[in-house]
């Protein structure tokens, strides 16, 4: 009831009692009972609002202490949980869900027993069986598990609480940080007990004086004296060589500015200046034998700082000495042996250089005597008057035998550099429907004269490979020949391709020949192998499928080969898929070029040689961007010789590996034409070898650049060059200009 329903029934009352007199008086009450009841009515009233006012105060200050006691319990620094006599958790505040790593409101109904850790689970059921029982207050240690199953060390202090509920409150605590001090302590204790302990350490302890207080079990293993013997009776120096002892007494002396007796001093006179001491030393042993012993040398010091003693800590060095005898004399074999690599090493680039050398040699003295040759009796076949019939078979015989001892010298140069790793590739996008033309020409001659009919794919889709041009054509070229040659009387061979995998398209040659056996297929690839073709009529060196896998394999191709006996057999190199280059025409800038304004400054023109279309373009996208410059091209050696002395530009840039003529060649005429010779030409080249480069620069090649094309380092070359060339027309007062 509240304080306004006793109000009312208060004056319920009082009315009660004022009808009641007026009944058995017959008469009404007089004024003065009414005014009396009234006034006792307002008291009563007054007296209820007094208790309200009191109750409300009652009410706010147990609101107040409520919350006090909620905060208090939630936020206490330990977790309080209540546990009914099931195990479940009844209450728990935000400390302990908290450290459990859980919301609380999962926690509630959940069994404790769960986040226990396993290896505890049925050590906490036993301890709170215990505490149900017995009741009390109990404490215990447990691993608890959190949400991400992390485990942590626990306190609980458990008691049960009193009446028939059997429940348990338990004041939880994370003592993680304490249990992991205490096991870093045990651990450490045990470590020092088990170091001092060893019989693999010597561990001697002497007080200020240097007298042995403590001889521990190694000590005695490795010295052959008791503790007994030694303890309050020697110093470490009676057991130390004593010439030893002199000579680091004399040592220290000269290091330290101070005279060091050769005694027990020379041993800790460092660590009692408070500097750790390691040294190596000889120890005399009991039985008079001799350890050579590592010796660490610490002063022991009291809470003032005063040393009270020495820790000598000795290992037997016997075992290190010898480990380190063995390194020296490893050592000095290991600079012996390198000492032999160095000199094989010059020895075989020495012989190397000689076999490039001979090899280069060779090629000119067998070229320039097979050039003659060749050459003679091409002008005797078609001389005036026309040779005999006679004379026509010898001729032929001599120009076969010069045609074939050629390829042979190429085939050999081509292996040889292959196999000293100097030979250069230049790979770039290569058209394969115009390397199958081109093989197509050159084939059909050979393949007509044997009676061979040869067919080459339609061209739908013209594939683009990644790969020496030049090199691609000399590997068809020779499988085509190969399959024309060992081919049966009015063979076929067809040339195809397919696309077995993104990425790659595989060239196939097959021909209608007798065959390989497998025998003969491990032994195709072998250099001068003939597979027993020597005693046939088809010539052959053997070298040229050797070359041809080497130069696929250089451009990251494979090469294989498939054959049946009596069928015949397919030859097929993969190659690697590219993008096609933008197409790009030999552009030659006409004498009056319309670009230039009247009265502009005049442009400065830069031929650039070169027979790659892709870098031809790149050159040309470059130089868009610099209206100075005027930029004529050429697709050989002997073109761009033309342009430079019809045009006179002034810088020529300049590829090395051209058709007909090399770069190398073209700059040596240039140089040696009084029109050209002032220009800087500039080599342009993927030949990148150091050689290559000192060569280039030695041969007269104002800069040498490696592509791939750098275009900042380009552009600065290239306005050296320019500022070069206006340099050297001003100083011989000529006009060096374009001619226009």
């Amino acid at each position: 009831m509240t304080n306004a329903d006793e109000a009312d029934g208060l004056r319920g009352v009082a009315e009660a009692r004022l009808r009641s007199r007026r009944a058995t008086d017959g008469v009404g009450a007089s004024n003065a009972d009414q005014v009396r009841l009234v006034h006792e009515l307002q008291v009563h009233q007054i007296e209820l609002e007094m208790q309200n006012a009191e109750l409300r105060q009652a009410r706010s200050e147990l609101e107040t202490a409520l919350a006090a006691y909620t905060e208090l319990y939630d936020f206490a620094p330990l977790g309080y949980l209540t546990l009914t006599s099931d195990g479940l958790i009844k209450k728990i505040n935000l400390t302990g869900a908290t450290l459990l790593g859980v919301e609380r409101q999962n926690l509630l109904n959940k069994r404790f027993v769960s986040l226990v850790a396993r290896v505890d689970q049925e050590r906490w059921s036993q301890h709170f069986w215990r505490v149900q029982e017995d009741g009390g207050r109990s404490m215990a240690e447990f691993s608890l598990r959190r949400r991400d199953d992390a485990v942590f060390y626990a306190q609980l202090d458990c008691v049960r609480c009193e009446g028939g509920a059997s429940e348990v409150r338990i004041a939880l605590s994370d003592i993680s940080e304490r249990k992991q001090a205490e096991e870093a302590l045990l651990k450490a204790g045990a470590l020092q007990s088990a170091i001092f302990n060893s019989a693999n350490f010597s561990n001697i302890a002497t007080d200020a004086n240097g007298v042995i207080q403590l001889f521990n079990v190694g000590a005695e293993r490795m010295l052959g004296y008791t503790a007994a013997e030694v303890m309050n009776r020697i110093t470490p120096a009676a057991i130390v060589d004593p010439q030893e002892l002199i000579a680091r007494a004399q040592a220290l002396s000269v290091e330290l500015s101070t005279p060091i007796a050769p005694g027990f001093e020379a041993l800790v006179f460092k660590a009692s200046r408070g500097t750790e001491d390691i040294y190596e030393l000889t120890y005399i042993r009991k039985d008079s034998s001799r350890l050579p012993a590592l010796v660490l040398v610490t002063a022991l010091r009291d809470t003032a700082g005063r040393i009270i003693g020495y820790l000598l800590i000795g290992t037997d060095n016997t075992a290190r000495q010898r480990v380190e005898a063995e390194r020296a004399r490893l050592d000095q074999v290991l600079q012996d042996k390198n000492a032999e690599l160095e000199h094989a090493k010059f020895v075989a680039e020495k012989a190397n250089q000689a076999k490039s050398d001979f090899l280069s040699s060779m090629s000119h003295e067998l070229r320039t005597p097979l050039g003659a040759i060749l050459g003679f009796a091409q002008l005797i076949e078609s001389g005036t008057p026309l040779p005999t019939p006679s004379q026509k078979r010898s001729i032929d015989q001599i120009l076969h035998a010069g045609w074939y001892l050629l390829e042979l010298i190429n085939e050999i140069l081509d292996l040889a550099l292959i196999e000293s790793g100097k030979l250069s590739l230049s790979l770039e996008p290569v058209s394969l429907a115009e390397v199958m033309q081109e093989c197509q020409t050159m084939i059909e001659p050979q393949a007509q004269k044997s009676g061979i009919g040869v067919r080459f794919p339609q061209v739908e889709v013209d594939y683009f490979v990644q790969a020496d041009r030049t090199r691609v054509k000399q590997v068809l070229i020779n499988l085509l020949s190969n399959a024309i040659k060992y081919n049966k009387l009015g063979g076929t061979v067809v040339v195809d391709w397919v696309v077995p995998a993104p990425g790659c398209i595989r060239i196939r040659v097959e021909d209608s020949g007798e065959g390989l056996a497998a025998a003969k297929l491990s032994q195709l690839f072998q250099p001068f192998n003939r597979l027993g073709q020597e005693a046939k009529a088809e010539e052959g060196t053997g070298i040229g499928l050797v070359v041809s896998k080497r130069l696929v394999e250089l451009m990251g191709g494979v090469i294989g080969v498939e054959s049946t006996v009596g069928q015949g057999s397919v030859f097929w190199i993969e190659l690697t898929l590219t993008a096609g280059p933008p197409v790009a025409s030999e552009a030659v800038a006409s004498p009056a070029d319309p670009a230039r304004a009247a009265g502009a400054a005049p442009l400065r023109t830069v031929l650039y040689v070169e027979d790659n279309p892709a870098n031809l373009m790149l050159v040309e996208d470059i130089l868009a961007r610099r209206p100075d410059i005027r930029l004529l091209s050429a697709r050989d050696g002997k073109r761009g010789i033309e342009i430079a002395r019809t045009f006179r530009p002034a810088v020529i840039l300049m590829d090395i590996n051209l058709p007909g003529i090399s770069g190398l060649q073209a700059l040596g005429i240039l140089a040696a034409d009084p029109g050209t010779a002032h220009i800087p030409v500039v080599a342009l080249s993927a030949n990148a070898i150091p050689r290559d480069i000192d060569q280039g620069l030695a041969a007269g090649f104002f800069r040498y650049l490696t592509k791939p094309i750098k275009v900042g380092e380009f552009l600065a070359t290239l306005d050296v060059a320019l500022e070069f060339a206006q340099t050297q027309a001003a100083r011989s007062g000529t006009n060096k200009e374009p001619i226009q």
